[in-house]
């Protein structure tokens, strides 16, 4: 067959042909990472190496040039699949740890969404987990509608309850003095702060939790888990020592200090995009027409905005309204919204250029930082 005679059918059979080739080569990347996991494991490396991904990818980018494929696509291209072998990896590692073997775990939320994950994450590391959620419980877990129900005799108690609930149940298990390590995943501490000192003083081994990330998160490395010391070391190690097969990066501060990074960390970007997507949705005759344009920007931010749109108001709010520290990043945000509109009406040249500048410093001092703890 000629190149003339090549029908459009005949190249979109050729390109099957290559996407087939090309998932079955991921697969047996798949299976090699597992291997890789296993020998890293037995020799003592750790999980990531930063130094071979970087080879790994300007290896790819100059291979590609050579090519005449796009670097920038190759190199995305790789790190999806560095991802996913990382992924394998640290599941492998956290399974092979089974530091829940022969031990009990109760989850107390287990039917919500970060309850689910805590219920997968326990029973990787072997652990009989049990859930206490009248909603429900995933597959094959063991259940009850109420945590009162069960004898309270694991060796971790989670609760991933919603906020709003989460105080009370708290110091309802302080009256109950388990001997296993308690500690909740709040995204807030100052409104459990009555239940934790609860249960610190009725001598029970008790920690809090904030994991950094979503409930569809594979891979934590990258990822942060803050741990909030109540003055509680054991139950501090024992609530890390969780997270330890993990990639990710674990922080111990105070609640107080907590708090206070959360209204800014979580308060501060929410309420940005709440306003941004407010004032979309109240530009009047604007709106229609706005959903026609494009820019790079204005897409980046639409799509975190529609992110947040999707998540939990109840919970947004909570975060909002419950955090005792939660008024100052509000009002900072006020405040340089107000900075930007004077500069602009009153044709301050100079203060806006200020403002775009002191924000680039800020940034690029973030990525320096960033960069070198990687």
């Amino acid at each position: 067959m000629t190149r003339d005679d090549v029908t459009l059918d005949d190249l979109r059979r050729r390109l099957n042909d290559i996407d087939r080739q090309l998932i079955s080569l991921v697969a047996e990347r798949k299976a090699v990472s597992s291997e890789v996991a296993r020998v890293k494991r037995a020799t003592g490396h750790p999980t990531r190496d930063y130094e071979r991904e970087r080879e790994v990818i300007l290896g790819v980018r100059a291979a590609a040039t050579e090519l005449g494929v796009a670097p920038a696509l190759a190199e995305q291209l790789l790190r999806l699949l560095i991802r996913s072998s990382l992924t394998t990896q640290e599941q492998a590692s956290v399974a092979a740890h089974g530091g829940g073997t022969g031990r009990r775990a109760l989850v107390i939320g287990g039917g919500g969404k970060m309850g689910c994950w805590f219920v997968e994450f326990l029973a990787s590391q072997g652990f009989t987990v049990e859930v206490a959620d009248p909603v429900g419980a995933p597959a094959g877990v063991a259940r009850v509608d109420d945590w009162r129900k069960t004898d309270l005799k694991q060796d971790y108690i989670v609760l991933a309850t919603p906020l709003g609930m989460t105080d009370a149940i708290l110091r309802d298990l302080a009256l109950r003095r388990p001997a296993g390590v308690i500690f909740d995943v709040g995204s807030l501490k100052s409104p459990l702060r009555a239940g934790l000192l609860a249960l610190k003083s009725h001598g029970c081994k008790v920690a809090s939790v904030h994991p950094m990330f979503g409930p569809d998160t594979e891979l934590l490395s990258g990822r942060h888990v803050i741990f909030v010391d109540l003055g509680c070391a054991d139950a501090l190690a024992a609530a890390r020592k969780l997270f330890a097969p993990t990639m990710a990066e674990q922080v111990v501060m105070s609640l107080d200090d907590h708090d206070r990074l959360i209204a800014y960390v979580l308060g501060l970007s929410h309420a940005l995009n709440i306003a941004f997507f407010t004032a979309l949705a109240e530009s009047g005759e604007a709106a229609p027409r706005l959903a026609r344009m494009s820019s790079t920007t204005f897409d980046a931010q639409l799509d975190v905005a529609g992110r947040v749109a999707q998540d939990s108001p109840e919970l947004y709010y909570e975060i909002q309204s419950l955090n005792d520290y939660g008024a100052e990043s509000l009002e900072a945000l006020a405040q340089a919204v107000e900075r930007v509109r004077t500069a602009v009406l009153s044709q301050d040249h100079d203060a806006f250029v200020a403002l775009m500048r002191r924000g680039r410093d800020y940034l690029d001092d973030r990525r320096t930082v960033a960069e070198r703890r990687a």
